[in-house]
């Protein structure tokens, strides 16, 4: 063999990175989450998101709707918060108006908020054991939320859109007989949760899966602008309901704070804040006050710009609008928390083998529908 030869064989043999791609279809992924991985055997070197691969355009549509019409696009950002979405919205507006908000109306907001945040985090813990291979306890959790969105249907009139928010207040007012009894009938599920997590947590091939996996440190995940569950397991106490928004100024919560900032962290702060959620829907029946649900907003949205933040299951977001004296809105505009934690996500990636990348995926619980709109 002459020496070229030789030397190509080796060049050819040479190690050296490896770029794969991650997604969007991939057995593991609820959502076409997309990156371009680079490797060095197995082990993550370098992570590239790809952006843009469900673009719906809907935020264009602000301009070609009436403001009290689009409340319906903004709730079908995504399926999962598709309450808080049009609250968000219908809040940004308010601002426009400055509409005060009867104080009933708030308090049903706070209901759905966190009835919402129940379910997004129940089939999260089912998506995350069916990515571990713990497939009953998929089916066990994903039958509990189902008894969740019962309750949804019931009180705001949709399973999955809920369809009650609207500007000016919500358009639903369900008795407080009612709220009662749909707190009664979720007391099993309340438990059964309580007992499902307990089981996931102690499991040890789970733990084996998430101790010290995807590892977020304290300054990486301030630097890096991490929101919602992602910062708060890895030692930061901010959440965007101490802002006092809705009736969560005049209910007892605390934020739910890990501090490992691994997988498990991550895990564990959505698992605790289940049973805080429901904590909340106590205090929030128990103290609903009488009175209307709505006032008018009539006329045409002054000049000008509103904005606020919202703690969704996922972290902050935000929603802006702009108007120029006319009934279709000029701008609106949603920054939501998968975006805000894709560089995070970035850095969780880094330094951890290919296999745990589905999983590290799942505890960040990306919503692309949300992210892509």
């Amino acid at each position: 063999m002459s020496a070229s030869i030789e030397h190509a064989a080796v060049v050819r043999r040479a190690p050296g990175p490896t770029t794969i791609p991650f997604g969007p279809q991939h057995p593991v992924l609820p959502e076409p989450l997309h990156f371009d991985l680079v490797l060095e055997d197995e082990k993550v070197v370098g992570v590239v998101p790809q952006v843009g691969y469900i673009h719906r355009g809907l935020e264009l549509l602000i301009d070609k709707r009436d403001f009290p019409d689009y409340v319906h696009v903004a709730e079908r950002i995504c399926g999962i918060c598709s309450f808080m979405h049009g609250m968000g919205y219908c809040e940004s507006v308010e601002g426009l108006f400055a509409t005060i908000v009867p104080d009933r109306a708030r308090w049903l907001r706070t209901f759905w908020c966190e009835l919402e945040r129940v379910q997004s985090h129940l089939l999260w813990l089912g998506l995350a054991a069916d990515a571990l291979g713990f497939e009953n306890l998929f089916m066990a959790t994903w039958r509990a939320r189902e008894l969740v969105v019962d309750v949804a249907e019931e009180t705001a009139g949709g399973r999955v859109i809920f369809g009650s928010a609207i500007v000016g207040g919500v358009s639903r007012d369900p008795d407080d007989e009612t709220l009662k009894r749909c707190l009664a009938a979720m007391r099993d599920v309340r438990a059964e949760t309580l007992r499902l997590a307990d089981v996931m947590i102690r499991e040890p091939t789970v733990r084996h899966r998430l101790d010290g996996v995807g590892t977020l440190s304290h300054d990486d995940a301030y630097i890096l602008g991490a929101v919602g569950p992602m910062l708060r397991a890895s030692g930061h106490d901010y959440d965007v309901r101490s802002r006092n928004y809705a009736a969560y100024g005049e209910i007892e919560w605390k934020s739910v704070v890990e501090t490992a900032g691994d997988s498990m962290a991550r895990a564990l702060v959505r698992i605790r804040e289940i049973e805080q959620s429901f904590a909340i829907l106590d205090r929030v029946v128990a103290t609903m006050p009488a009175g209307p649900v709505s006032v008018p907003v009539r006329g045409m949205p002054p000049k000008g710009e509103s904005w606020v933040r919202l703690e969704q299951p996922r972290g902050e977001v935000l929603y802006y609008v702009r108007s120029n004296g006319t009934r279709q809105l000029e701008r609106f505009r949603v920054r939501t928390p998968t975006f805000a934690n894709i560089p995070a996500m970035v850095a969780a990636f880094k330094g951890s083998s290919l296999a745990d990348v589905p999983t590290i995926a799942l505890t960040i619980d990306p919503c692309i529908s949300c992210t892509e709109r």
